[in-house]
């Protein structure tokens, strides 16, 4: 076993990439000769050469676009978008083409594409930079949203999106950089389709992912010495959700909780409480309840950016309402 932190783990993953398959390129703003604005691409340039670590304009709809003409000529590109606020520059590309262009062609054309982002608040980058809008593109067909919450996530979940035909975009919380993790010397796959349970308990699933995980787990501690044991969900995949795993969950806890950092109205969290309600209702015995970001741009200072973000005394105390009603 070896310890990384996220960050290494995420380039750990990238180099087995490019060591494993020629097809393998990386291409985004600042990834290159300054190694990347979290620090994840650090050194590759010097280790792989302009041709495979290429620095592109700032211009997400072009390199983005670019990389999606690259998958369907045979390559098997890696997108960086530096943010997730700035991926909405490149929406078209991404929702019009490579979301569509299988439906299109009438099943003739794949985009074997992975795009990779930071997403999340809690470094003070304000509103422009910390948005989690991870939620809107699980809306769009024809992608796969996946969000790593832990190193082994982090380097094994690039091995499978780029074994996918389809496009897969891949959420980075930007306050899991510094975590760090032990892993398997030996890289290996990671399944995509699969929720985990990170937490076993019996009385309220916590359902959660990406950043916000390892918040739920330190609430479920909390509530853990209080007698309160919380199954604590990582979705890992937000399209498709592994409604399986969700439901099981919910049928032996008969409560359900939905920690999201993303805006409560027409969230992630919204989706999975329809779909409890619409196929576990007559199991729960308790209201469905959610813990979401406020409903504002993210500020910058610290004490308002936290304000407006789940935050572990929010969890721990919805949770004990929940358990108290009875």
């Amino acid at each position: 076993m070896t310890e990384l932190t996220y960050r290494e783990a995420v380039r750990t993953a990238i180099c087995d990439a490019l060591d494993r398959d020629p097809r393998v390129f990386l291409m985004g703003e600042d990834v290159g000769a300054y190694g990347g604005c979290y620090a994840v691409t650090k050194g590759l340039l010097e280790r792989y050469g302009p041709d495979r670590i290429r620095d592109t304009p700032l211009s997400e709809s072009g390199f983005v676009g670019a990389g999606i003409g690259a998958a369907m000529g045979g390559m098997r590109p890696i997108v960086e978008v530096m943010t997730v606020n700035f991926s909405l520059l490149a929406l078209d590309q991404i929702l019009n083409n490579a979301a569509t262009l299988l439906h299109m062609s009438g099943g003739q054309f794949n985009v074997p594409l992975v795009i990779r982002m930071a997403t999340g608040a809690g470094r003070q980058l304000a509103a422009q930079h910390s948005h989690s809008l991870e939620g809107w593109y699980a809306h769009i067909p024809g992608l796969r949203i996946v969000t790593p919450a832990t190193v082994e996530d982090a380097r094994g979940m690039l091995w499978t999106a780029l074994e996918d035909p389809d496009p897969v975009l891949m959420f980075e919380h930007v306050g899991l950089y510094n975590s760090a993790g032990t892993l398997p010397d030996e890289p290996r796959p990671v399944d995509l389709d699969r929720a985990a349970i990170r937490r076993p308990g019996e009385h309220l699933s916590l359902i959660t992912y990406g950043g916000s995980l390892v918040k739920g787990l330190e609430a479920a501690e909390v509530l853990a010495r209080e007698g309160v044991q919380a199954e604590v969900i990582d979705l890992r995949s937000l399209r498709p959700l592994d409604e399986a795993t969700i439901l099981a969950s919910v049928r032996r806890t008969h409560r359900a909780l939905i920690v999201d950092e993303g805006w409560r109205s027409g969230g992630i969290s919204a989706e999975v409480c329809a779909r409890i309600a619409e196929q576990a209702f007559f199991d729960l015995d308790a209201p469905l309840a959610r813990v979401c970001g406020a409903e504002v741009p993210i500020p910058y200072p610290k004490h308002l950016e936290d304000a407006s973000v789940p935050q572990v005394p929010q969890i721990v105390q919805t949770a004990r309402d929940m358990v108290r009603r009875d």
